[in-house]
């Protein structure tokens, strides 16, 4: 089963930014107006020539781009923003979200702590964002550009922070639709400290499916990577997932495995799952730059430390 949609709905275009050399991990979604272009995501400083080549091929350059909604403020979706800004964009952001990319050393230290020597090489500069280019966004909220309304739902699990956002028939879903990447068809929970909270997760997937069921979209676009057109097959497979992780944990976490165990069995455990569903070493590679299973280990120890042993 593959639904990606070869023709994007609504004159959506996916800009592929080869994160780390390789195609088809990283997505920004590019929406023309009459004024300029409107970025879904920005992605990371280090992936700048590769956006800027992108827009370059639809004849655009980035002071072209006017607006650019940020489904949260990670830095492979995030860190661009802030020099994008300086070209004359608008950053429009979830509330929480907002205060850190104004005063972002709080953002960057936490990720100093996860990625270490690695920051520069992943992610590049992240520059500040001016506080008048910041718009905040609220749940429900629409905002209209040229004519063109995009409608922010505050979807919480993956990070506090975290907006999926609605253009006409399509859900961006950022991280909480999961990463799913071009091929046999499979989806993957990234689950990254400090945030990740599966109760909230479901909540957020709740919100999504009663938005799917109202009608509200017919495709669905996560950052990591693509437009499909099966919503229903793919809600359904993250309600699983998360099933299937929560009886993970509950059968590995109480022995209270070290950090360094409890990532090597999540690896093992995940890398037999995407065996079993077609994923060839290659593409389970595309994977695990676009998420980690280190990082997703991490989340899931702090997560039941903090919500399942401190209740």
């Amino acid at each position: 089963m593959n639904a990606l949609t070869q023709t994007p709905p609504s004159q959506v275009h996916i800009l592929d930014l080869n994160f780390m050399g390789i195609p088809g991990t990283i997505a920004v979604y590019l929406i023309r107006h009459s004024h300029g272009a409107i970025l879904i995501e920005c992605g990371p400083g280090s992936t700048l020539p590769a956006l800027q080549a992108a827009l370059h091929q639809h004849g655009l350059a980035s002071k072209d781009v006017t607006d650019v909604f940020l489904t949260h403020i990670h830095l492979d979706h995030a860190g661009a923003a802030g020099w994008l800004a300086r070209q004359g964009a608008r950053i429009h952001v979830h509330p929480v979200g907002a205060p850190h990319l104004i005063q972002p050393d709080k953002l960057l230290a936490s990720a100093a702590r996860i990625y270490g020597d690695t920051m520069e090489d992943l992610w590049g500069e992240f520059l500040p964002v001016p506080a008048d280019k910041i718009i905040v966004m609220q749940n429900g909220e629409t905002a209209e550009i040229e004519g063109v309304c995009i409608r922010a739902l505050d979807t919480p699990g993956h990070a506090n922070h975290h907006f999926a956002y609605i253009y006409e028939k399509t859900c961006f879903s950022g991280d909480i639709g999961g990463v799913r990447l071009p091929g046999p068809a499979h989806i993957r929970l990234p689950m990254p400290p400090p945030e990740f909270n599966l109760e909230k997760w479901r909540a957020s997937l709740q919100y999504l499916r009663r938005e799917f069921d109202a009608g509200s979209y017919s495709h669905i676009a996560p950052t990591h990577f693509g437009i499909y057109s099966d919503p229903n097959w793919h809600l359904a497979t993250l309600f699983n997932a998360l099933d299937e992780i929560e009886a993970w944990m509950e059968a590995i976490m109480p022995a209270g495995p070290s950090p360094e165990q409890l990532n090597a069995e999540f690896l093992d455990w995940y890398g037999q799952l995407a065996l079993k569903q077609g994923i060839t070493q290659e593409l389970l590679q595309g994977y695990e730059v676009a998420i980690p299973s280190w990082m997703s280990a991490q989340g899931i120890q702090r997560y039941w430390q903090k919500y399942r042993l401190q209740g």
